[in-house]
């Protein structure tokens, strides 16, 4: 028996269509394809709707778009945001540039997470620090986590290096150190047992916080001699060049423990002969470290 054949007429076709549902909301993400450009900007079939999104201009890119249809060929099918519900017209208003910003964020939010380091172009100064352009978001960097403080208009145009200090997305705000970078990336280059060698940067009744190519050491009083030290400003004034052992290193707490004592022949002689035991500091270092290692 001959099946009978039903036929389905594009009346029909546009019939099934109107009785489906299609409700696109603010915030969802829909496919399209490029169906037309405009001079503001380009029309998007909305696939699996009936109604065509319009993408303005403004929201086809984070950055500056001089052809929207050099990074939209006609035809081009892809994901859009949509920020703006259907209007009495059954428009919906499409965005790239939200996508682009949500994924920056969680980029940075992950990034943030594992500590990793950033790069950031300055892209200018005001009192408490300098801007930044950072993922193509804007950052900022207070004074206090630069490594350079004086001239920070010499910085506008500058790549910096950056750590995560906070993330508020509700309120834009991102705030970075180059400090901290710095010192990660120095941690990363020193172990314990290690001679290393830096400037004296402050002096503390405690101690002295000796400077290693941008991350901060301590050499407590402790262990600046095996005989007690009378006076740290007159052994280690300020900008001296200090060669000690790293003896403890606290990354979580960005901490780095230095000792003097270890570089000894007999207590005192650093007191007596600080240039001397300086200048064979190198000589020395090895039985320090033996001493640092079987502890």
């Amino acid at each position: 028996m001959k099946k009978k054949e039903i036929a389905f007429s594009l009346d029909d076709f546009a019939q099934a269509l109107n009785e489906h549902d299609y409700e696109f909301n603010q915030g969802q993400i829909v496919q399209g394809q490029v169906l037309e450009h405009g001079n503001s900007g380009t029309y998007i079939d909305i696939i699996g709707g009936k109604s065509v999104g319009f993408l303005p201009r403004q929201e086809a890119s984070l950055g500056v778009v001089d052809d929207i249809a050099e990074i939209l060929p006609l035809q081009t099918e892809r994901e859009f945001l949509i920020i703006r519900e259907q209007n009495e017209e059954g428009q919906i208003l499409l965005s790239i540039r939200q996508l682009e910003l949500n994924q920056r964020w969680e980029d940075l939010q992950q990034e943030s997470t594992t500590g990793k380091t950033l790069q950031a172009r300055v892209t200018g100064v005001n009192k408490g620090g300098v801007t930044v352009d950072v993922n193509d978001l804007r950052g900022f960097i207070p004074r206090s986590h630069l490594l350079e403080r004086d001239n920070l208009n010499g910085l506008i145009d500058q790549v910096l290096t950056v750590n995560v200090l906070e993330l508020d997305r509700d309120r834009n705000k991102i705030v970075l150190s180059q400090r901290l970078a710095s010192q990660s990336l120095s941690f990363s280059q020193l172990q314990v047992g290690q001679l290393a060698e830096g400037k004296v940067v402050s002096l503390k009744p405690f101690g002295v916080f000796v400077d290693l190519a941008g991350a901060t050491g301590l050499l407590h009083i402790k262990e600046v001699s095996q005989k007690p030290v009378n006076s740290l400003e007159e052994l280690f004034p300020m900008g001296q060049i200090v060669k000690a052992m790293v003896i403890a290193l606290e990354e979580d707490r960005h901490r780095i423990s230095l000792s003097t004592k270890l570089l000894e022949n007999y207590p005192g002689e650093l007191i007596d002969k600080l240039s001397e035991v300086m200048d064979s500091a190198d000589a020395r270092a090895e039985r320090a470290r033996k001493l640092i290692l079987s502890q």
